[in-house]
């Protein structure tokens, strides 16, 4: 699994697997896509707007979090 992250168009990118197959990007909203396989595999998400979608009071940081470890890791998304 993959996140990236452009700052410069503001669009984020959660790839699950590489694109073996055409896949079908489903718009769910203005800010939200989804890639998926005529098999029903989902391949990734877009995040259009991220910096206001992922804002938790004023901060523009994503946090994982490793749902076994506890492990945290920040990340700007500046």
């Amino acid at each position: 699994m993959q996140f990236s992250y452009d700052s410069k168009h503001n669009v984020a990118y959660l790839k699950f697997r590489k694109k073996t197959q055409a896949v079908k990007t489903i718009q769910l909203s203005d800010e939200l896509n989804v890639d998926i396989a005529p098999n029903g595999k989902v391949y990734g998400i877009e995040f259009l707007n991220p910096n206001d979608q992922f804002s938790q009071t004023g901060s523009s940081s994503l946090e994982f979090v490793n749902a076994v470890s506890g492990q945290k890791t920040m990340i700007r998304m500046e």
